[in-house]
């Protein structure tokens, strides 16, 4: 069986002998979705995070050859999601034991290359579950899509933030029958220091920058949901479908070139030593 000639991308809907026999003979490598359920305002589905992961990993699939690893949907959240309505939050233990015994599951199977690709900004856990895997010898790497904006920043408006024109724009691509533009509004949040500390996702650090989940920056959202917020951070109604077949059609680009260059470095049944 070639890349070409496999029935899905999709480990969970392929025999289990199939599934054995692509790790062994075709690739080895497996990317697993990682997004969340999380109010995105009122024009975008709670699963946007989720839904992103899962449609940027199948056209990385189909493009470079690697398998999809389910999506577990849920994920972990900075302390300042919690308490939303529409949010369904995971502690950063349980969603870093969840990445764990999947990735360890997989590697039954024959996969020895796994790229864990979010769409929700749950570093706090993924980067954990990536050392402690490591320890364990298996080779993980960490992606999460919003760094990849940093190659969008002549289409785009303003940085991404949330249920914004970055977000939206690729939800218009990725899954528009879930979206109301209609509804789609402005919003606001009102930071804890001066945004100039904080690096905005998918933007180029400025000198004494802290990333954007190095602090308690934020006010909790419930709380900016009780002032009138809608949920939104930026401006979704710059969005466009044409600005997000863009942004993920280069990220597809990208991770598919990281896939076919592992691949190449460590052919079909070798795993890179980690341990």
């Amino acid at each position: 069986m070639s890349k070409n000639e496999r029935s899905s991308v999709w480990f969970h809907e392929l025999a289990a002998p199939d599934v054995i026999d692509y790790a062994k003979n075709v690739c080895d490598v497996a990317i697993l979705p990682l997004g969340a359920i999380e109010q995105h305002g009122p024009h975008c589905p709670c699963a946007s995070d989720a839904l992103n992961a899962i449609g940027m990993s199948e056209l990385i699939a189909k493009k470079s050859g690697a398998m999809v690893l389910p999506s577990p949907m849920y994920g972990s959240h900075p302390y300042h999601h919690w308490g939303v309505q529409g949010t369904i939050p995971l502690r950063f233990e349980t969603h870093t034991a969840l990445i764990e015994d999947i990735v360890r599951g997989a590697s039954v199977a024959g996969f020895n290359k796994f790229i864990l690709l979010s769409a929700h900004g749950q570093v706090s856990s993924t980067i954990v579950a990536v050392h402690k895997l490591g320890i364990e010898g298996q080779f993980v790497l960490s992606l999460h899509w919003y760094d990849f904006l940093r190659d969008n920043q002549e289409i785009l408006d303003d940085p991404m933030w949330h249920a914004d024109e970055a977000e939206t724009s690729v939800a218009l691509y990725l899954y528009p029958q879930f979206v109301d533009m209609s509804k789609a509004e402005a919003g606001h949040s009102t930071g804890l220091i001066d945004p100039k500390w904080k690096i905005a996702p998918g933007v180029m650090p400025k000198p004494g920058q802290m990333y954007h989940f190095e602090g308690t920056f934020a006010k909790p959202e419930k709380l900016e949901m009780l002032e009138g917020g809608n949920g939104v951070v930026g401006d979704p109604t710059k969005a466009t479908l044409e600005k997000g077949e863009i942004i993920v059609t280069r990220l597809v680009d990208h991770v598919s070139l990281l896939v076919e260059e592992i691949m190449d470095q460590y052919p079909v049944g070798t795993r890179p030593q980690t341990a």
